[in-house]
């Protein structure tokens, strides 16, 4: 599993949400399976953990457990497949804790051919599902120029996102861009000088998140939250930019990704949740040391009220 993956923030998020050894858990980012393992050595033979991933190479990682249901689709699903095993296995119809990491795995970054780093020269893919229908390069191939623009400033927060665009549109019209290197060369008049690794990573974060649908899914995700957590369960989400952050913290005060204050007629805040750390767990210098991907990684918890 490690050299899948490191799990990021693990004892801290695992702690916080580990309440009952023969609970219902969901860990709605299987990824190298870590998390899972760190839920799992928490409970005993009672115990179980719907796990869900959409990457087929994820699967792979799933223990010989069979206290794991292991779930090979998007997490935003989550609540139509409680419902279904609940019925079809005779699971609770309610968790007592959820967990997500909402970071990329360090095996997707790692593996050339999936196409998520512009540190190799591969094909220009990035999809977590490998079946799903669009990557990136039919995105940068086909997307209007103001579509192109929407995506760069909405949600990789770059400078001049329309230069981008432009580019990119000039670049396809003589031929199709169909590598990361390809789409490197494309934006090189673009990248700052002695920051072009940190420019592309925002260029590469927002298509990534295009192409696999990454804010509706969180979003659809965080609205079924409710129906599928018990009373008293626990929340553990692990976010890595501000896009997500934001969402996750909106909705833990809130009850919506908005951050749109509702109240009762009484004057209180109408919530599901309650957050069990005023601020977001932060991982310490040595976990950073030893998983450089860790560094930007926020853990917020909550308790279903």
């Amino acid at each position: 599993m490690s050299e899948y993956h490191t799990p990021v923030l693990l004892d801290a998020s695992v702690s916080a949400l580990v309440t009952n050894p023969s609970g219902l858990y969901i860990d709605a980012t299987f990824g190298g399976g870590g998390h899972t393992a760190g839920i799992l050595s928490r409970l005993n033979g009672s115990g179980k953990v719907i796990a869900f991933d959409r990457d087929t190479d994820a699967l792979r990682n799933a223990p010989q457990d069979d206290r794991l249901i292991l779930v090979h689709n998007n997490f935003r699903f989550v609540q139509n497949y409680v419902e279904l095993l609940s019925k079809e296995r005779g699971l609770p119809a309610k968790a007592d804790g959820v967990l997500a990491d909402l970071g990329v795995s360090s095996h997707q970054f790692d593996t050339p051919e999936r196409g998520f780093s512009f540190r190799y020269d591969a094909p220009l893919d990035m999809r977590m599902n490998t079946q799903a229908p669009v990557s990136a390069a039919d995105i940068v191939n086909t997307y209007e120029a103001s579509e192109l623009e929407r995506i760069f400033r909405l949600y990789g927060e770059v400078d001049k996102p329309g230069r981008l665009a432009s580019l990119i549109a000039v670049a396809r019209s003589k031929a199709a861009i169909v590598t990361t290197g390809d789409l490197d060369k494309a934006l090189e008049p673009a990248l700052p000088k002695m920051a072009e690794h940190k420019f592309l990573a925002k260029v590469y974060q927002a298509l990534r998140i295009e192409v696999n649908q990454e804010m509706r899914s969180l979003e659809k995700f965080l609205k079924a939250l409710p129906a599928v957590t018990a009373p008293g369960g626990r929340l553990a989400i692990i976010t890595y930019h501000s896009l997500e952050d934001r969402m996750v913290k909106n909705f833990i005060k809130t009850g919506n990704v908005e951050g749109r204050q509702e109240k009762d007629t009484f004057g209180r805040m109408i919530t599901p949740f309650e957050a069990l750390d005023r601020k977001p767990v932060l991982p310490t210098e040595e976990e950073i040391q030893s998983n450089t991907r860790a560094r930007s990684a926020k853990l917020r918890t909550a308790v279903r009220i």
